[in-house]
């Protein structure tokens, strides 16, 4: 080879050599990722250092050892703008750079990369008017970090951070100076906790001398005190510690500070709370106060994904008010049972069991220290609790259900229980129906059969009597059994006819018997124990049948097209013996004497009061008429199509004749009317109009006579009638009354409708929820649309009845007719704006002629506070109660409250 052939081959292999050394440290673009593991980096960096310029031979490079892996797995790492190498094995990535290594991310503008020594360096890049960009955000496994500079070493696991952001629980952590551990631990000075999410520029925290954190754990300080909107307060811990957890844990609860002017100083609601574990906890709570007042309470919650869910609650409280020794002073000892079990409907098909359970003392709720300030707690009346059982056994077409069932009356301690409330059915069978018919039906195959039995077994008395009954002589209990047999033909191919028997038989333990006592004019009665059988029946036929009538409206509107009127006309007849006969033993009689000589029969039922009744006395063969009518029209709407409207949905009467009475056969006229005035509204009527008129005995008393009204030339006297309705108004009510909705509003409702309320959203890096703002709606003048929600609800009723205190009217003989109302009840709620609403709740009592208990609640949003004030200026609850508390849960405890003394503004029964 020439040396001009050398020299040129030496030449184009110096150009080779020193383009790919360049084409190393190019820019890599968007989208590419480099993997190298750091030590090939750091030898290639070493090659080209110990290039001379001057030589050019291969063979004359210094070997290099190659050196330890620094880390256990290899680093990622990428940048949407480039990533420039540099001498001493340093890369730097710019452009929303991303560093990753097992269990660990960074993001950042710019990140600087030793790769000898694992350590990467982190920060923003500021624009134009200083507004930094791209801060580092720091992923450590689950645990998030925003920071303004990070320092971190991948294999240590250790660094320095700047300006520290990390949210823990509910709230944030933040800290100008922070050194990470190898155990994820922070260490900080002069950090602040919030649960404010404006964690820049907080509403409030607690200013941290000493901190350590460790994430998803908890925050250990030394001394702190409050500062709220950059003032701070003279209210300082000298530590404090906030547990952090993602599942449920147990821990103290802490009580809240009272001062009632009966209890007197107290802490409530302060326990203990058991994680027993995923389907199960335990609440434990104490209440005590100086003058001797004190409370427990166990409250848990239970559930078992797709069988069960469930509440129980137990509580006692011992209530002591006044001063021992002297008149006002009383002691109450009360407790309340709370059970509330629901069953999913997929756990068990052919099963059901559903607990309501809400069983308290009488003075429970006006002494629960609780309800001091809640007025429909104190004032109600009644409680009522049921638990019940079902199960269907299709294959033998029988089900069985069990119900247990508690109504109490708060005012005056009465309770009634039924335990158990046992009913059996047999569903309808067709006895003489075939298994393999063979042409057409038989008359006797459409005879079925039914059956049905109730256990009852119940009791009334006070409550603090009940666990102290007897349950044969103070129980009432019995069992009752009905079986109806019947069939039904066509006759004529337009009648139904109905032909029936039913049977009914109870059994009881017990029959009372009753005797005149002369001497001291009072009844005595004898119970006698054992089984007694009573029995009745009774056998009717019915036919009926539907007679339509079609014809087209001539005063209508022309886009009517058709009425149709359908007409229901039906007769039965029903026959019962008399069971008051001597014959069944039902009835007896005995003679009532009084003091002047008066001798009367009085005739009394040995089973009156029983649970199930006792047969009606008297023959009976009545003739029952009704009729029912149903009108509709069709009709074209403006796009020709054609609908169905009602125009009377039902209009009947009945009445009834027993042929077997010997005064008063007709029965009373009852009619019923149904009208849809709207797709949501139905107006109903039920009345009745009185077959006999009004006599005058011979001592001018006013009694029922045996003349029917109609022999006067009248027509029945009607009855009277009562009901109740509601209505809510809101902000649309005019408009769909009044006014277009083209559903325009519906889609700006997108908008905010306010431009300072803030959302929180994840942020593309993963880091921590990012503040946005929703621009305000605009209407077509460009000014903020004007949005106000509001609603108020309005329910009251009234009745119509005779009003006979009143002297008769001799000619028309009617009783004028009084109108009663029932009390206006009003309650509402209007949002001032986004932070502000109100609620009320009140009414008008027409009968006492007074306003009934009124509670305005005001509420206010402060972001991380919230503000309420109560207010009951009416009724005989009356207080007012003011409350700032933190939003977040676990700063429930950090609240000022002032409440009214309950001594003066509450009136107990």
């Amino acid at each position: 080879m020439t040396p001009l052939k050398a020299n040129t081959f030496i030449s184009f292999m110096l150009l080779f050599v020193l383009l790919l050394l360049s084409g190393r440290a190019v820019s890599q673009r968007r989208g590419r990722r480099i993997t190298p593991p750091v030590s090939q980096v750091a030898d290639s960096l070493q090659k080209r250092d110990t290039l001379p310029e001057d030589q050019v031979r291969r063979d004359t490079l210094p070997a290099v050892a190659p050196k330890k892996q620094a880390l256990d797995a290899p680093v990622t790492y990428e940048a949407t703008d480039s990533i420039v190498f540099t001498q001493g094995g340093i890369a730097n990535l710019y452009g929303q750079g991303k560093v990753a290594y097992p269990g660990s991310d960074l993001n950042a503008d710019v990140i600087s990369m030793d790769m000898d020594n694992s350590t990467v360096f982190a920060h923003g890049v500021a624009d134009s008017l200083g507004a930094v960009k791209g801060r580092p955000v720091f992923k450590d496994g689950d645990t998030s970090y925003e920071t303004d500079t990070i320092r971190y070493n991948f294999k240590s696991k250790k660094g320095i951070i700047s300006n520290v952001v990390s949210q823990q629980g509910e709230g944030y952590v933040t800290g100008n100076n922070a050194k990470k551990g190898s155990n994820d631990e922070l260490y900080m000075k002069s950090g602040r906790y919030t649960t404010c999410d404006h964690h820049d520029h907080p509403h409030f925290y607690m200013q941290m001398t000493y901190a350590k954190v460790r994430p998803k754990k908890n925050v250990v300080t030394g001394p702190a005190y409050l500062v709220v909107e950059d003032v701070p307060l003279p209210l300082a811990v000298p530590f404090f510690f906030f547990p952090f957890s993602s599942s449920y844990q147990s821990g103290f609860l802490m009580p809240t500070y009272m001062d009632d002017s009966n209890r007197g100083f107290g802490l409530t609601d302060g326990g203990y709370y058991f994680a027993i574990s995923d389907k199960m906890d335990l609440k434990l709570r104490a209440d005590i106060f100086t003058k001797g007042s004190w409370a427990l309470n166990a409250e848990s919650n239970y559930v078992r994904r797709y069988k069960y869910s469930g509440l129980l609650q137990a509580s006692y409280q011992v209530t002591k008010t006044g001063d021992k020794g002297l008149p006002d002073y009383s002691v109450a000892k009360d407790f309340k049972v709370v059970w509330s079990h629901r069953q999913d409907a997929k756990a068990s098909p052919n099963s059901t069991f559903s607990a309501s359970v809400n069983f308290a003392t009488s003075s429970y709720e006006r002494t629960n220290i609780g309800n001091l300030y809640n007025a429909q707690a104190m004032s109600q009346n009644t409680k009522t609790s049921s638990v019940s059982y079902s199960r269907n056994f299709p294959d033998q077409k029988l089900s069985i259900s069990a119900s247990g069932n508690i109504a109490q009356n708060m005012k005056d301690s009465s309770i009634a229980v039924t335990l158990p409330d046992l009913n059996i059915s047999l569903s309808t069978l067709f006895p003489f129906k075939r298994k393999h018919p063979v042409g057409d039906e038989k008359w006797y195959e459409k005879i079925s059969i039914r059956y049905t039995g109730r256990m009852k077994n119940s009791i009334r008395t006070k409550d603090d009597r009940l666990f102290k009954s007897n349950l044969i002589r103070d129980w009432e209990n019995g069992m009752q059994h009905d079986i109806p047999i019947s069939a039904t033909f066509t006759l004529f191919k337009h009648f139904n006819l109905t032909p029936s028997v039913s049977y009914t038989e109870r059994w009881y333990t017990r029959k009372i018997a009753q005797d005149w006592d002369m001497a001291s004019q009072a009844v005595v009665k004898d119970t006698i124990y054992g089984f007694h059988r009573v029995y009745n029946y009774n056998a009717s036929l019915g036919i009926n049948t539907k007679i339509y009538g079609m014809y087209k409206p001539l005063f209508l509107p022309k886009k009517a097209i058709q009425i149709r009127h359908v007409i229901t006309p039906s007769v039965s007849i029903s026959a019962a013996p008399d069971f008051t006969s001597s014959h069944y033993g039902y009835y007896d009689t005995y003679i009532k004497e009084t003091t002047a000589g008066v001798r009367d029969t009085v005739r009394y039922s040995f089973y009156d009061g029983q649970p199930f009744g006792v047969p009606s006395g008297g023959k009976q063969g009545s003739i029952n008429f009704s009729i029912s009518n149903n009108l509709e029209m069709k009709y074209k709407d403006k796009n020709d199509s054609i609908r169905k409207v009602s125009l009377i949905d039902e209009l009947g009467a009945s009445i009834s004749y027993n042929m077997a009475a010997q005064t008063r056969p007709w029965s009373d006229l009852s009619l019923n009317l149904r009208l849809k005035l709207g797709k949501n509204y139905t107006f109903s009527m039920a009345s009745t109009f009185a077959t006999y008129a009004y006599e005058f005995d011979k001592n001018g008393e006013v009694y029922v006579g045996n003349r029917t009204e109609w022999s006067y030339g009248r027509f029945g006297r009607w009855s009277g009638y009562g009901t109740s309705f509601s209505y809510t108004l809101n902000n649309d009510t005019f408009k769909k009354l009044f006014g277009k909705n083209d559903g325009k509003d519906d889609k700006k409702k997108t908008n905010s409708e306010e431009g300072d309320e803030a959302v929180d959203d994840e942020n593309a890096g993963g880091g921590l929820p990012e503040k946005k703002t929703k621009k305000a709606t605009a209407d077509a003048d460009g000014y903020q649309a004007f949005n106000m929600p509001w609603s108020v609800s309005l329910s009251t009723g009234f009745n119509i009845t005779e009003d006979q205190s009143k002297p008769i009217n001799r000619e028309s003989m009617r009783y004028p007719y009084k109108v009663s109302l029932n009390a206006l009840n009003i309650n509402g709620n209007i949002k001032l704006t986004n932070k502000w609403a109100v609620n009320f709740n009140s009414g008008y009592d027409f009968n006492a002629k007074k306003i009934t208990n009124t509670v305005f609640n005001i509420t206010r949003d402060l972001h991380c506070f919230t503000m309420t004030a109560s207010l009951a200026p009416f009724g005989n609850y009356r207080y007012y109660n003011f409350t700032i508390r933190a939003t977040a849960q676990i700063l429930q405890d950090l609240k000022w409250e002032q409440r009214s003394q309950t001594q003066t503004n509450i009136q107990w029964y």
